[in-house]
């Protein structure tokens, strides 16, 4: 398969451990797809040991590594389907298509950037953060969680050459108490940034395209709907776009312009 097709490949579970509270990091050898992976894809994973379950998931990933063959994805215990992924053992296989979806784009004469993530988000946008330091593009990353025990990436940032790394918690317990928005609004006053990359919550994704709005600062979100089939003809993960108009999460996103998006 060329670099840049979707295709139905076989994987074997390397590594499958907790990083945080709720939230799991597996490692998949899988050659076949760790090379044509583009950071803020998506892959659609099948997970055994349920019969009745015929839908894939499609999960984002942290980290493609051609030359191993492996990819890393960091996800949310939140349903049986991600329960039973949880369960796969080092040894495991089943199948995977992918890449699918858009990668996060280089904005052409971007010479700073700011990643932001909230929750689960942090896994396409530490894939976005090590495409901006493989570019030479320097960046700043603000990261949210809701309590110092479900935050994971902070250090995986600062390796890949973060100049600052802003955390947030709802309830104070690392970082500032509060918002990733606020933070954000804070390094946007200062200047110098060209972009912004962002995947979270859609409530708090709104909040950073207005702050990036208001700032005249490019924005680039990756957006989550659920995803039946990852081929854009199921009709399930419509977003509504500014101009009155849908576009399916699968094929056309899931990262878009946030100036395209109908907050």
């Amino acid at each position: 398969m060329t670099a840049d097709k979707t295709g139905l490949c076989e994987f074997t579970v390397v590594s499958n451990e907790a990083v945080a509270d709720g939230l799991m990091r597996i490692v998949l050898s899988a050659p076949d797809v760790a090379f044509r992976m583009q950071a803020g894809q998506f892959l659609n994973l099948a997970v055994p040991g349920d019969a009745s379950q015929i839908l894939r998931i499609p999960l984002s990933f942290s980290h493609a590594d051609a030359k191993a063959g492996t990819v890393e994805i960091v996800y949310a215990v939140v349903g049986d389907g991600t329960r039973r992924l949880s369960r796969m053992a080092p040894g495991d296989a089943s199948t995977v298509v992918a890449p699918c979806g858009n990668p996060w784009p280089l904005v052409e004469g971007a010479r700073r950037a700011c990643v932001v993530a909230g929750g689960v988000g942090i896994t396409p946008v530490v894939a976005c953060a090590r495409m901006l330091a493989e570019a030479d593009v320097a960046f700043d990353a603000v990261v949210g969680a809701q309590t110092s025990s479900r935050l994971w990436g902070t250090d995986v940032l600062e390796e890949l050459g973060a100049g600052r790394v802003a955390v947030t918690t709802d309830d104070g317990s690392a970082g500032r108490a509060g918002f990733t928005t606020d933070a954000l609004a804070e390094l946007l006053a200062e200047g110098g940034y060209d972009v912004v990359y962002t995947c979270g919550p859609e409530v708090m994704m709104a909040g950073v395209a207005r702050i990036c709005r208001e700032a005249g600062v490019a924005c680039r979100v990756s957006m989550e709907r659920m995803m039946c089939c990852g081929f854009g003809a199921c009709g399930t993960c419509n977003v509504a776009m500014a101009d009155g108009t849908y576009k399916s999460c699968c094929k056309d996103g899931p990262v878009f312009d946030a100036e395209e998006v109908a907050w």
